[in-house]
């Protein structure tokens, strides 16, 4: 019997609409004449789920008894017997009743599927079982049930069904997922926006490795070694060696830069395994792979550039980061880059990128001093000496009286060579010796220094100007060569530092550090008064007795210098590094100053705002307060029994109001200060809720109270607790329509309790929300009747204080809703 085909629809969340994609792919088969049944389909209440079973035919479920309660699952005796062509299994993580024959129901699928059958189903990327610990870190949500990865990776067909996060989040607030008591708090949990965005990069990512295995399997069938760009997947060469962070950063910022890049780092063992490396370095670059988000890999291969590439093409990599050479100069003389040359021949149509490093060079400036080095001048020397006696010895064994044109001629090349190789004064040496040569064994008479035709004297005389000439232009030509590449590497040296700064890295560090590269030192280091602020150095320089060169920098800095002496021709891009790094330093002086003067800003930004509100908002109950009295105290008025009680009235009002703005206003000078005085206990926060209603005085019927039963204790102060939460409902009240009370909610998610004060009033626009909480801010800055706008100040500064977090949301259909967010304790409330 042939084994039926498993199609599983994956989808990022719950809503996302797999089991509606289900039954209309069932529904479309059964219109093309397939026999297809409903195993089971959980609708979860949703209409118009509901609606696409209609006109399908539904297997009955099977009844299990647990523990005197009657649960049911889906028949698959039943299924089994009906034996259709298509059987729509929803929800394949599914937990079976206790006493069912199988514990999970992807296993009565792969009973289905092994008789034959064919299945359609549907699971959420959080139910994968190697994706489980992932999904836990995201949402803070522990996933209790799973389908093991070979279910799915055995899957014949993998589609996704995908919804964009905000639309999700749209259908939830449209009450199309969840019944609306369960809204708001699915909002703000596990439906959060971010939280929706990483599922739904989860679910396309595992779908595309699934896709890339599948390309792999055929490719390897098809006998396919060509690259096939279906993502870039970028591979990097780890030699074991300090450059290999450099090349892990480079590599992750190309596969970055397009949508499901893959980093691969591979480093190749020799198969002689004599290869010098640092297994602690290479530990540790594997590490930073996986930081990074990439892999690891390790191949033997007799050939390195030959294994590199060999894996590259295995894994269809698209690019491939190598590092330039840390050979030394007799390679680079040759042309040749190590294996890097090799690399780029085998590499075909896979593109190479040779990353420099610090460990190839520290493109230290090139000295000026001479045109070429003295290698290059004492090999052109020695060429000289060495060279003359064998041209002379080779041309006399062919020497005839016609010959002496062409012996002048071998021996012009030969001091042109020496020239191009030397320099001048090899030249100079070399066009004596060939004079001398030619005029002792090639001129008659030979063997003499006479000289009998005097065009033979005007030919050697010529030979010898010749020759200098051409040493002066080959010793002029290497001077300005050797000049600009001292230019090109200053300039880039000042644009590497420039560019450094540009992205973000510290001014005088990036300075420092560039300064020591440049010109070779062993130790760079910036003293101020004292201290040691910014370090370049490969040994230890540990104290300012240690330098060998002391530069001041400005009235109080020093810059110490270890290391080769600097050359007068190095002075002027010195200078320029020291002006650079004074001028940071001063840029950094001043940032300092006016970062200290933040506070005292901020300070009296508050002192004026105080002064402010206590001029005005102060006057009203003051002048409430004392007119009351002085007309109680008038005796010139004869006050009736229900004047004096309304005067009373007024004064009390009056002064509680004024007690309560003197009240806000210090504990705001507190929070300002930072001395606010927090006492953090388990309580329970129900109870602090209740005290909050009774504080308020409020009537059964204002709040409306949808608080969860058996919730942990929280770590707060039960005072300041309550009176944030006064704070909150005070606005609810004041700002919730006619006749519909606010709510407060409680629910508890990722070791936190969220405590929800709702309205349905006209809300916050998403630009001003932060400005609800600066002080002596009100709405609008119109109604100056309502206080001195510290509420919402103080209850965030309260909820911060006690480790918690008060954010603003908008209300699903509109309004306002507060969530306050507090740890739970870690002992029990007593």
């Amino acid at each position: 019997m042939s084994r039926g085909r498993l199609v599983v629809l994956l989808g990022a969340a719950p809503g996302v609409g797999k089991t509606y994609a289900m039954l209309e792919e069932g529904r479309r088969l059964a219109t093309a004449g397939n026999d297809v049944v409903v195993a089971v389909v959980e609708t979860h209440g949703r209409a118009a789920t509901a609606a696409l079973v209609d006109g399908l035919e539904v297997v009955p479920r099977s009844t299990v008894d647990h523990r005197g309660v009657a649960l049911t699952e889906m028949d698959l005796d039943a299924v089994l017997a009906r034996r259709p062509a298509w059987a729509l299994v929803d929800e394949l993580a599914h937990t079976n009743a206790p006493g069912s024959r199988n514990d999970k129901r992807w296993e009565d699928v792969e009973e289905l599927v092994a008789a034959g059958i064919n299945v359609m189903s549907t699971v959420n990327v959080q139910h994968i079982e190697s994706l489980n610990d992932v999904v836990l870190q995201i949402t803070g949500a522990a996933q209790r049930e799973s389908v093991p990865d070979a279910v799915l990776r055995g899957a014949d067909k993998v589609e996704l069904v995908d919804l964009a996060p905000q639309s999700l989040r749209d259908r939830l607030g449209e009450g199309l997922v969840y019944p609306a008591a369960r809204v708001d708090a699915a909002l703000s949990n596990y439906f959060r926006l971010g939280n929706l965005t990483a599922l739904r990069e989860l679910a396309l990512l595992w779908l595309a490795d699934e896709v890339d295995s599948a390309l792999q399997k055929y490719r390897a069938e098809q006998g396919i070694d060509s690259k096939w760009e279906a993502r870039e997947r970028v591979v990097v060469a780890l030699t074991g060696g300090p450059e290999g962070e450099t090349l892990l950063r480079r590599g992750a910022r190309i596969a970055a830069r397009s949508s499901g890049g893959q980093l691969l780092a591979v480093h190749v063992t020799p198969t002689d395994g004599l290869a010098e490396i640092n297994p602690g370095v290479l530990s540790a670059q594997r590490q930073l792979v996986e930081t990074l988000g990439g892999s690891y890999h390790q191949v033997v291969g007799e050939q390195i550039s030959k294994a590199l590439v060999a894996f590259a093409r295995s894994v269809n990599a698209t690019q491939l980061v190598i590092g330039v050479s840390r050979r030394g100069w007799f390679s680079t003389l040759l042309g040749g880059s190590g294996n890097g040359a090799a690399v780029i021949r085998e590499a075909g149509d896979i593109d190479v990128h040779i990353v420099s490093h610090a460990a190839a060079g520290r493109r230290a400036l090139p000295r000026v001093g001479g045109a070429l080095s003295s290698k290059r001048r004492f090999s052109g020397l020695a060429l000289a000496l060495l060279g003359l006696p064998v041209v002379t010895y080779l041309l006399g064994l062919v020497r005839t009286d016609a010959s002496i044109t062409s012996d002048v001629l071998v021996f012009q090349l030969f001091v042109v060579i020496v020239a191009l190789v030397g320099g001048i004064w090899p030249a100079l040496v070399s066009a004596l010796l060939a004079g001398f040569l030619l005029d002792f064994f090639f001129v008659s008479p030979l063997y003499t220094m006479t000289v009998n035709d005097p065009l033979h004297l005007v030919a050697l005389v010529v030979f010898v100007i010749v020759a200098v000439l051409v040493s002066i232009v080959v010793d002029q030509a290497a001077r300005r060569s050797r000049a600009a590449a001292r230019a090109l590497a200053e300039s880039e040296t000042l644009a590497t530092v420039a560019g450094s700064v540009l992205q973000g890295q510290d001014a005088v560090q990036a300075l420092v550090t560039r300064m020591r590269e440049a010109f070779g030192m062993t130790s760079v280091i910036v003293y101020d008064n004292g201290v040691a602020l910014h370090t370049a150095t490969e040994s230890g320089l540990a104290s300012p007795e240690d330098v060998e060169t002391d530069l001041p920098l400005g009235a109080t800095a020093h810059l110490y210098l270890r290391g080769p002496d600097l050359p007068a021709s190095d002075r002027r891009i010195l200078e320029a590094f020291l002006s650079q790094i004074e001028s940071a330093l001063q840029r950094r002086s001043l940032v300092s100053e006016a970062e200290g003067m933040r506070p005292i800003a901020e300070a009296d930004r508050l002192r004026t705002a105080l002064l402010a509100a206590v001029g005005h908002d102060l006057r009203r109950p003051l002048a409430a307060a004392t007119a009351a009295v002085t007309s109680l105290r008038s005796t010139e008025v004869e006050l009736s029994a229900p004047d004096r009680a309304d005067l009373l009235e007024t004064a009390e009002e009056s002064l509680g109001a004024l007690a309560s703005l003197v009240t806000k206003l210090l504990d705001a000078s507190r929070l300002q200060a930072g001395v606010l005085g927090v006492s953090v206990e388990p309580i329970a926060i129900d109870e602090v809720v209740l005290g909050a209603l009774d504080e308020l005085g409020t009537s059964p019927g204002e709040v409306r109270l949808e608080l969860t039963a058996d919730l942990h204790p929280v770590s707060a102060d039960p005072v300041l607790l309550q009176r944030v939460i006064v704070n909150l409902l005070d606005n609810a009240l004041r700002f919730s329509p006619e006749g519909v009370a606010p709510v407060i909610a409680t629910s508890e998610f990722a070791e936190r309790v969220e405590l929800r004060v709702i309205d349905a009033g006209p809300g916050i626009p998403a630009e001003r929300r932060d400005d609800v909480f600066v002080p002596f801010q009100r709405l609008g800055d119109t109604d100056n009747t309502t206080g001195v706008g510290l509420g919402l100040a103080l209850a965030k500064g309260f909820v911060e204080a006690m480790g918690g977090t008060l954010e603003p949301e908008d209300t699903p259909g509109g309004g306002l809703t507060m969530v306050v967010a507090l740890p739970l304790s870690t002992t029990d409330a007593s």
